[in-house]
């Protein structure tokens, strides 16, 4: 199943002894395309700090009551590195809150911090906490370059071979916590539309101007199978949709 990201903001997250707070965004890979953090703002008990939780730490997903637990007790939240999330989340953090986590730490390079996993866990591609430590001593950025929030890349134009066709809105994740789908309103372009374009689909992007550009034209756009976020997205809806865009 796949849901889009608007959908899942203000799910509360569950520690195994009570409830740590309600996620209020997603921090994700721009190389794999896939979410690497919740972001959780937690409630009174923690003075509303922000804390960052792989998927690595959910259990199942309780979806009638909008909930994610997590195998993680509240004390162990509270003791957590705290990491400003006001600031650039830099790899040496990352590695501190999974060394304190003993979250296996998944090769940085192709398919993410922790490779292949679902909902209830992962992972295949790991490396050690010296290995990953060593790999980073020559790293001179201020933060992880590909680690990207969905609230700053919500409103980047979408730029297709001949032109602009709208503007990003929202995310559809799978079940392994990849975005499949950038969810695209083509507001002045094509009026009241919303569309999908496949990740894969993405030929580059400029961070600085906020631009994202997709190997589809304006002419197939126009006429792509329209997106309802209310309706799930069905295989017979993907197939259709690459299908239209020769994919």
């Amino acid at each position: 199943m796949q849901h889009n990201i608007k959908s899942l903001i203000g799910f509360t997250m569950g520690a195994t002894d009570g409830e740590i707070g309600k996620v209020v965004e997603f921090y994700f890979d721009d190389e794999s395309w896939t979410i690497r953090y919740l972001i959780v703002k937690t409630g009174g008990w923690l003075s509303e700090r922000k804390v960052l939780i792989s998927p690595m730490a959910l259990m199942e997903p309780d979806w009638e009551n909008e909930s994610f637990p997590v195998k993680l007790s509240k004390d162990q939240i509270k003791h957590s590195p705290d990491i400003d999330t006001k600031m650039p989340v830099s790899r040496q953090q990352e590695v501190a809150l999974y060394k304190y986590y003993e979250w296996p730490y998944g090769d940085p390079i192709g398919a993410g911090f922790y490779g292949h996993m679902g909902m209830l866990g992962m992972v295949e591609s790991r490396v050690s906490f010296e290995q990953a430590i060593a790999a980073m001593r020559n790293d001179k950025e201020p933060g992880d370059p590909h680690l990207r929030s969905t609230t700053e890349v919500k409103g980047y134009r979408i730029h297709a071979i001949d032109g602009e066709i709208g503007h990003v809105t929202d995310f559809i994740v799978d079940k392994h916590w990849r975005i499949r789908f950038l969810v695209v309103d083509s507001g002045k372009w094509f009026p009241g539309k919303k569309l999908l374009i496949s990740t894969e689909w993405i030929t580059a992007i400029s961070w600085a101007r906020s631009r994202v550009e997709v190997d589809v034209s304006i002419e197939a756009v126009k006429s792509s199978p329209e997106y309802d976020p209310d309706r799930p997205i069905g295989d017979s809806y993907q197939t259709g949709l690459y299908r239209h865009y020769r994919k």
